[in-house]
């Protein structure tokens, strides 16, 4: 008998939800076959067999959030895989299947074996993120939460459930929400967040505890670049590309005060300022926001630039963005001002230091330096900061930098 664990699906989160089964007990599969669908905080992804043979038992259903780690599947493999596994070297039971190179959307789950392992050496008890935050706050022993998650992972709820004071069971969350006693006063009965808007409310939650967010407002008058003359190809008008010039701009930016390219550890104290710039642009969608990378932004062409921007947010929308394109961020960039809102204080997620929103734009009365009153078309700049590891002069230079680009001719 064989088993298969949730893998890492290459994004570093914790758990993942079950979407539906393709498989179930008594069913033939071969490698590589699909088994099940998961939705992690970022996309949907298809889990394929690790090896042929027969499903003995499958855990979880759909609508499960399992832990990574956490039992799926039970084989009873064919002789051929059992015979393949036989002639692996010894160490090779580390690994359920084989290890995908790094344009593949899944990593193989490691064996039980090596679970139980890792945990019988770890003191460290297993928590989601927002739930050991919360466990701080309210000053809980973690450590003394009985977890009720896939594999004991202590969830919310279980913090929730324990009073400060006493350390006894409190009332339900959910009893406590407003409306929860007014039948008819909610417009929907509550409902468990998943998929990114769970993702978004874990990394809101570590943001909030970890960093020490500071934001310097401005604006960049769009006069100069956004004349037609600078947006004609041959007779006829180009619309301007806003997005692909604010990239520009951060690579300036970050050429001017690299300091705000960078990752910081807060708990080890260290910073590690980066050379290449992969900028996380925020996108809107109805299950939540979510944060593809654009990758070394810096000297690439615009119609280059442009097919990526395009591609990510179409993938992303579609629920089929891979997970390579989900991480490693050095940057971000939240472009709220095409919905709404002139100024914010946009959130930093580490460990990254710096995100820049750019506001609505709008058409704003000036003085020019001759005296004259012209109405100039501007857009409202917000760079949030982490004030741990960024000076406020490092901020300032490094927005007074993506001023000037914007605010070129060309």
């Amino acid at each position: 008998m064989k088993i298969f664990n949730l893998p890492d699906l290459g994004e570093g989160l914790a758990e993942a939800e079950i979407v539906r089964w393709h498989v179930k007990t008594g069913d033939h599969v071969a490698a590589d076959d699909p088994m099940l669908a998961v939705e992690t905080a970022k996309a949907v992804v298809e889990v394929p067999s690790p090896f042929s043979g027969v499903i003995k038992a499958i855990h979880g259903d759909p609508g499960d959030t399992v832990a990574t780690g956490a039992l799926l599947v039970e084989f009873e493999p064919d002789a051929s895989a059992v015979g393949a596994q036989r002639h692996q070297p010894a160490d090779a039971g580390t690994v359920v299947g084989t290890m995908p190179t790094a344009d593949e959307n899944f990593v193989y789950g490691a064996n039980n074996s090596t679970v139980r392992a890792n945990a019988a050496h770890s003191d460290r008890v297993r928590a989601i993120p927002a739930a050991r935050a919360l466990a701080k706050r309210l000053s809980l022993d973690i450590t003394q939460i009985q977890g009720t998650g896939r594999g004991q992972l202590v969830t919310v709820d279980d913090v929730l459930r324990m009073t400060p004071a006493t350390g006894a069971p409190a009332a339900s969350h959910a009893s406590q929400m407003p409306g929860a006693q007014r039948p008819g006063s909610a417009i929907q009965e509550s409902e468990r967040l998943k998929g990114p808007r769970r993702a978004m409310a874990q990394s809101m939650a570590t943001s909030r505890d970890n960093v020490m967010g500071c934001t310097l407002f401005d604006d960049a008058d769009l006069h100069g670049w956004l004349h037609p003359e600078n947006h004609q190809q041959g007779d006829e008008p180009q619309k301007p590309d806003v997005t692909t010039r604010v990239l520009r701009a951060i690579a300036e930016g970050c050429a001017a005060e690299p300091a705000l390219n960078a990752w910081f550890d807060g708990e080890a104290l260290t910073r590690r300022v980066l050379t290449q710039i992969d900028v996380a642009i925020a996108v809107d969608t109805p299950e939540g926001l979510i944060v593809p990378v654009v990758r070394n932004i810096a000297g690439r062409p615009v119609a280059e630039l442009r097919r990526d921007v395009d591609r990510l947010k179409r993938d992303t929308r579609e629920r089929t963005v891979k997970p390579e394109d989900l991480r490693d961020f050095t940057f971000m960039l939240s472009n709220f001002g095409m919905i709404a809102g002139r100024y914010a204080t946009p959130v930093v997620v580490p460990p990254a230091v710096a995100i820049l929103g750019c506001g609505r734009l709008s058409h704003d009365v000036i003085a020019t330096e001759s005296g004259n009153i012209e109405a100039h078309l501007r857009m409202p700049l917000s760079l949030t900061f982490d004030h741990r590891c960024v000076t406020g002069g490092e901020a300032a230079r490094f927005l007074a930098a993506v001023i000037r680009d914007l605010q070129k001719g060309n």
